[in-house]
């Protein structure tokens, strides 16, 4: 969508560190976009450089055109796949680490529009196969003013498609959108792009330029099949449908059946609008919980799974008239399910809040609760001490060791989704600054001293 001159200057760095952050610091001035997502670009590095084998220097270097990105990854000869190349090393690390969050954010990048030349240039796609087929799904943003950004829908809903066989939140897959189109012709190359690089979240989020090409409906109609299991073809699905609409009496039978044979349905919830939420089975497979034959390392999110397929059963037969009462009790049938098991995973559902829990010490948290950020042991069945927000419904983030992943993570809600005023957001960012100059509980303490909680 842009325009870009190389970064010639780097050549004679000395350490890749050097030439990582002279990259960053070139680029504010001389590629107007790859900063954009910021937040997601930062995230993916760390991830690359766990396992870095074609010692890329920076994942910036992907979403440059190949002149440029040659000189932070001189060991990649086919350039125009840097972006997958990087994801997928970033998938794979996250992978070996059990980090679901860090598969994510992997899908999330590739699917981040790539510099081009001029408003309306679509990128070269990759020519090559990812390792990891979840990569392999997706492909860059194309530039909106270009004929190519007709795929761009089927972008989003190919990354909401593969956060949900993950067990994350598929409405994340809007954050890997882009921007209004810009004007063909346009001299300075940068349409309505945005490139700040001291915006630990992305300016595509705080500037409110982010312009996906679905909606959440047309999302959560994509994943529809997905939170089913993905059967593979319609009979499958239909074997499927028939288990998420059995009597709650026959899910009992089956599990004491599957109990007997190593398998407990660890789902404890019995509401049963449009069908009884299906079994998480728990066994002691490598990947011990499943739902409909989808398999999940950890029970939180296997119970949301199980929480969403029956929202979606729910919601169908409200809206073909087979249930009365609207949608509506279909969404608070899902939040009561992902209570009865207290599972701490992410979830789209909103709770309301009062006027008072949204506004603490002259703040507004817009729509959103309190945005506090606790630090303790146990936190996504991790041994380890790590951070996570206490409101999994607002800032709906898994645990991470480092707090400014769940720092600028909730910054960028309370900008986007909470639609907090100007006034929180700065101090939500100026309490992820001060976190960061500090460790454990002294972190926490720092960010939720800054906006007072």
């Amino acid at each position: 969508m842009k325009y870009e001159t190389a970064l010639v200057a780097l050549a004679g760095m000395a350490s890749a560190r050097e030439m990582s952050l002279a990259a960053r610091k070139m680029a504010k001035r001389e590629v107007p976009q790859e900063h954009s997502h910021e937040q997601i670009l930062v995230d993916t590095n760390t991830l690359l450089q766990l396992d870095n084998p074609l010692e890329i220097q920076d994942s910036v270097f992907a979403l440059l055109g190949n002149a440029a990105a040659a000189t932070g990854a001189p060991n990649v000869d086919n350039l125009d796949c840097l972006q997958q190349i990087v994801a997928d090393q970033a998938f794979t690390n996250a992978k070996a680490a059990g980090d679901i969050d860090g598969q994510i954010t992997a899908i999330l990048f590739r699917a981040i529009e790539r510099n081009t030349g001029s408003v309306g240039l679509a990128s070269v796609l990759c020519n090559q196969t990812a390792v990891n087929p979840e990569i392999a799904a997706i492909t860059q943003h194309q530039d909106p003013a270009s004929p190519e950004a007709a795929g761009n829908a089927d972008i989003e809903l190919e990354v909401a498609r593969q956060i949900a066989a993950l067990g994350g939140d598929p409405l994340l897959a809007l954050n890997s959108a882009t921007f209004p189109p810009g004007e063909i012709g346009d001299p300075t190359g940068a349409g309505n792009t945005c490139n700040e690089l001291d915006d630990p979240v992305g300016c595509i989020f705080t500037l409110n330029l982010l312009t996906p090409a679905v909606s959440k409906d047309d999302i959560l109609a994509a994943v529809a099949d997905v939170a089913a299991g993905g059967a593979a073809d319609a009979g499958a699905a239909v074997d499927k449908a028939a288990e998420c609409a059995a009597p709650a009496a026959g899910n009992a039978n089956a599990g004491a059946a599957k109990a007997a044979t190593g398998t407990v349905n660890v789902q404890t919830f019995t509401g049963d609008l449009g069908g009884p939420a299906p079994p998480v089975e728990s066994s002691a497979n490598e990947r011990p919980f499943s739902v409909n034959g989808a398999t999940f390392l950890n029970q939180g999110a296997a119970i949301q799974r199980s929480c969403a397929v029956q929202k979606n059963a729910c919601a169908n037969a409200a809206n073909s008239g087979a249930l009365d009462g609207g949608t509506a009790q279909c969404d608070a049938q899902e939040a009561a399910c992902l209570s009865a098991a207290n599972a701490k995973v992410r979830r789209s559902v909103k709770v309301r809040t009062s006027s008072k829990a949204r506004r603490q010490n002259g703040l507004d948290f817009g729509s959103c609760g309190s945005p506090a950020i606790q630090f303790a042991e146990g936190l996504d069945g991790r041994q380890e001490a790590s951070f996570q927000s206490t409101n999994n419904v607002d800032f709906n983030h898994g645990s991470a060791l480092n707090i400014k992943i769940i720092a600028d993570f909730t910054c960028q809600r309370l900008s986007d989704s909470c639609k907090a005023d100007e006034a929180t957001v700065q101090a939500c960012q100026a309490g992820a600054s001060a976190a960061a100059g500090a460790s454990g509980q002294a972190a926490a303490d720092a960010f939720n001293s800054a906006l007072g909680v």
